[in-house]
């Protein structure tokens, strides 16, 4: 395999490359980044870690350099520090081997120069700054000086007081006493005799240390200036990289046409061997993403080199090994094509403008444990909650804010290959999580019958409308549909468990999207998304599962894996990986990225069997890839979203007062109003009236279709039957039977554990009878699931202000 043959650097360059170091018996060599500046040979596992974490360093002026055999070579500085490294050549070991003698000579050089010129005397010429610090490392010699006299002064006193003691001891020796008190004399004369010799090498190693400090005073100063002109020269570096970094992305975002790769790489047979060799910052085309060893099922390693050519032809006979049609537009193209940000991609309308903050939350604090500790085990639905853990929004609005990145769709809705088509519906899937990597507040369960509207025609050619569909279980129905081509609905019904440390939340029902030019339907499930520390610590949330997109049409399908968080793992937090495959089982695209941040996607040009086992010991497959292209970036959270609860710039303009909606809209709701305005106690006491509200009018529901089911026979009820219904239905305690003693007979009322929408029914013939107003319950053609479908009629009744035919739920 040929190498790039990089130039023989010169003395005090920067010189960095790939280099295998070994690490242990059990993973051998490894892939390591190796950076040689100004002496210091430092390694890093990537290149990305060079901004922030370094793995070890060297210093190359005391370090010995042996080389073992054609590759292998060895530094060590004296048994503290050891490397065994290995180049992939032995041409590639001779350049090492010479910048590191180079760097060595350079840095002894540079030490043994140090150390003269610190016996020195400081030229005149030094500037200001080093004159400055001179007289204050002098001022300090000068009382240390002063203090060592002042301890010689107090040495000689305490010797020439010893002496007298001594001499009176001595004359009471001569005087007759008994032998205990001579014995007594002679002991204190020892002790006296044993202090002055103390006190006198104390003085001595004080005289020591003063000479030693203005032997070496001018040797510390040097080398404290030298790590300061460094520390300056690492900042002037580090802010020259944050500019060439910024410039890229810049000339990154303009490219038209994509770099060609020089790279050549290969793959080991016994696993996924990196790319040996140097690799420059310039070679950016051999990036490509690592698997995780512990979730991931894949490797991802780049293509080669024939894939990257962008000649005309090749990219004809790339699409046609895709299955793509003549004239499509590829993946890589687009994504620089339409982007969002570019001035053309957007039409230039005047639109509303909406407001851009809320409110600042007010500090009250609760204690959850004394509301929770009864509860483990439960629904949430039947947990009653007070305002102080929700924020304000409902969850009808919450589940508005999927739309948050709905330009994945539009751009979805230009492709004409339907596995580029299924790469943005996966980002889309993706997107709608990155509005609660923070958004650990509890949104308001909507009351049954309630809406919420989305109009953004104008601004972005969509709008939605959701409804509340069902309270037990809380089942939520939402339809979306925009003038570029595509349509999105769902039915979403929560199952929660709360585990006492953590709380789950199960979405059960599925998500549609149908776009209208090629008639593709894409659907997919929802992940578990698990709240953590909701007794003690901080609540953080993360989201764990597999969701599978499929083209119903096509036979697509798109299989993605959101890794749950462990402390353990050294893989990037909250990572997404999947593999869009066609109908036969073939891998088109690699996808990776992380659910708060961003995705991005690389163009499959070939897969093997044969990675490195996994966990499950089953071999991971190895992908050669094209350079990844981005699909989605999180929009960074508006200023002070720390004090609004962590909104999004949607998020903050969902509730905002809006003239001509239905009266059964979030907007509306009189407690959700009050909590945003910061009005806790007055919300609580709303929420309540507004729930005991919706009781009672479940309970005459439920009386008048029992009425109109059985008007033949009347059936004599117990005068607390209903305040027990209410009881089973909103009660925290889970109940699966009660019974009931009431004359003249025994009547026993069951509470049902409830999936889709079903009302409750109870074994005595009484049946919630309610009926959304702009939803209908059908049969999917494409899945078979029992699903409310959107049946129209809302944004008619808009456009003629008549909302006569809706309930007053608030």
């Amino acid at each position: 395999m040929s190498e790039p043959k990089a130039p023989t650097p010169a003395p005090g360059d920067t010189y960095k490359g790939w280099l295998f170091k070994w690490t242990n018996y059990i993973k051998g060599y490894q892939r390591r980044w190796f950076v040689l500046s100004n002496g210091l040979l430092s390694y890093y596992r990537t290149q990305a870690e060079m901004g922030h974490t370094c793995r070890g360093t060297i210093n190359l002026a005391t370090a010995n350099i042996a080389v073992e055999d054609s590759c292998n070579f060895v530094i060590s500085n004296g048994g503290t520090q050891t490397y065994h490294l290995k180049a992939s050549s032995e041409v590639e070991r001779q350049r090492w081997i010479t910048a590191l003698e180079l760097a060595k000579a350079k840095a002894f050089r540079m030490q043994a120069e140090s150390d003269d010129s610190g016996d020195d005397s400081t030229s005149p010429g030094g500037g200001q700054g080093s004159g400055s610090r001179n007289s204050e490392v002098q001022s300090t010699l000068r009382t240390l000086g002063s203090k060592v006299e002042d301890l010689s002064t107090c040495n000689d006193l305490i010797a020439k007081h010893g002496s007298a003691l001594q001499r009176s001891l001595s004359e009471l020796e001569g005087v007759r006493l008994g032998g205990e008190t001579s014995e007594k004399i002679r002991q204190v004369t020892e002790r006296a005799t044993l202090f002055r010799i103390t006190s006198n090498a104390m003085i001595n190693a004080c005289r020591d240390f003063l000479a030693l400090a203005q032997a070496h005073s001018k040797r510390w100063q040097k080398a404290l200036q030298a790590e300061r002109e460094q520390r300056v020269r690492l900042e002037e570096t580090l802010e020259q990289l944050a500019k060439q970094h910024n410039h890229l992305e810049r000339a990154f975002r303009g490219a038209t046409v994509l770099p060609s790769s020089q790279s050549n790489p290969a793959i080991d047979s016994k696993g996924p061997v990196p790319v040996k060799g140097d690799v420059s910052d310039e070679d950016e085309e051999n990036e490509f993403f690592d698997a995780c060893e512990d979730v991931q099922e894949f490797i991802t390693v780049p293509a080669d080199p024939k894939y990257h050519r962008r000649s005309g032809s090749n990219v004809s006979g790339i699409s046609s090994e895709l299955g793509m049609d003549d004239g499509t537009t590829s993946l890589d193209e687009q994504s620089l094509g339409s982007n969002p940000e570019s001035p053309q991609s957007r039409e230039v309308v005047p639109v509303r403008k909406r407001r851009s903050r809320i409110p600042d939350k007010p500090n009250y604090s609760l204690n959850l444990w004394s509301i929770m500790k009864n509860c483990i085990g439960k629904e949430l639905s039947k947990i009653p909650m007070p305002v102080n853990f929700n924020e304000p929004l409902s969850m009808l609005q919450r589940l508005s804010e999927d739309l948050e990145y709905y330009e994945l769709l539009d751009r979805g809705a230009k492709c004409q290959s339907s596995l580029e088509q299924m790469c943005y519906v996966a980002a889309f899937t993706v997107s709608s999580y990155s509005t609660t990597v923070h958004r650990t507040g509890k949104p308001f369960n909507p009351l049954l019958g309630e809406t919420f509207e989305l109009d953004r025609v104008q601004e972005s050619g969509y709008r939605s409308l959701c409804e509340q569909v069902s309270h037990h279980p809380p089942a939520a129905a939402h339809h979306a549909i925009s003038e570029r081509g595509w349509t999105l609905r769902q039915e979403i019904a929560l199952a929660s468990k709360f585990r006492g440390k953590y709380l789950s939340i199960m979405p059960l029902g599925s998500i549609h999207c149908i776009f209208e030019k090629s008639n593709n339907h894409y659907t997919w499930k929802k992940v578990t998304t698990t709240v953590h520390n909701i007794i003690v610590g901080k609540l953080w949330i993360d989201q764990s599962g597999e969701i599978d997109v499929v083209n119903h049409r096509t036979g697509d399908r798109c299989h993605l894996k959101f890794a749950p968080y462990s402390y353990f793992s050294r893989d990037v937090a909250r990572k997404v990986t999947g593999v869009v495959t066609d109908k036969d089982g073939k891998a088109h695209y690699v996808l990776s990225g992380t659910w708060d941040e961003k995705m991005e996607c690389s163009r499959v040009m070939q897969s093997s069997r044969g990675g490195e086992n996994g966990t499950d010991g089953r071999q991971k497959t190895v992908y050669q890839t094209l350079k990844a292209k981005e699909l989605w970036r999180k929009t960074p959270l508006p200023e002070g979203a720390e004090n609004m609860y962590y909104f999004s710039t949607l998020a903050l303009t969902l509730n905002e007062p809006e003239e001509g909606v239905a009266p059964t809209d979030s907007r509306r709701r009189p407690d959700q109003r009050l909590m945003e305005q910061g009005r806790w106690e007055e919300a609580n006491a709303e929420k309540q009236r507004l729930e005991e509200k919706q009781r009672t009018v479940r309970r005459e529901r439920e009386r008048e279709a029992n009425h109109n089911g059985s008007p033949a026979e009347e059936v004599k009820e117990p005068a607390d039957k209903a305040l027990i219904e209410d009881s089973i239905s909103d009660s925290p305690l889970k109940t699966e039977e009660v019974e009931i003693a009431s004359e003249p007979s025994e009547t026993t009322y069951k509470t049902e554990t409830l999936h889709g929408s079903h009302p409750p029914a109870y074994s005595s013939g009484h049946q919630d009878n309610y009926k959304p107003m702009w939803f209908e319950r059908q049969v999917d053609p494409r899945t078979g699931e029992p699903t409310h479908i959107y049946r129209g009629g809302y944004w008619e009744a808009k456009e003629q202000g008549n909302w006569d035919s809706c309930p007053d739920i608030f």
